[in-house]
């Protein structure tokens, strides 16, 4: 639990900083992108559930991207990542961050 409380902690922190813009840059949709992909290995990786998985970045990026377009997207390459079988967080940002 310490672990996930930890994880969670740190990913929001990175996200903050990233999300005091009017309006998503690229460099912030790829910057959730990342995070996301290091919440799911995380989560992958203490024996998370898929839907738990889902719901817990998804409240991420609904929190940090603005534009609706770009919350789709992150949501679309989050529903990849938690269904891809790679729990290492180098692989799943050189597949779906680039």
């Amino acid at each position: 639990m310490k672990k996930y409380i930890l994880a969670v902690v740190s990913i929001s922190v990175a996200a903050i900083a990233y999300a005091n813009t009017v309006t998503d840059s690229s460099a912030l949709v790829n910057q959730q992108c990342k995070i996301s992909a290091e919440a799911v290995s995380t989560l992958k990786g203490l024996r998370y559930g898929n839907t738990s998985i889902r719901k817990d970045v998804a409240s991420l990026i609904n929190h940090h991207l603005k534009t609706q377009e770009n919350r789709d997207l992150a949501q679309k390459t989050l529903n990849l990542m938690v269904d891809d079988k790679t729990t290492d967080v180098a692989a799943l940002e050189n597949k779906y961050c680039s």
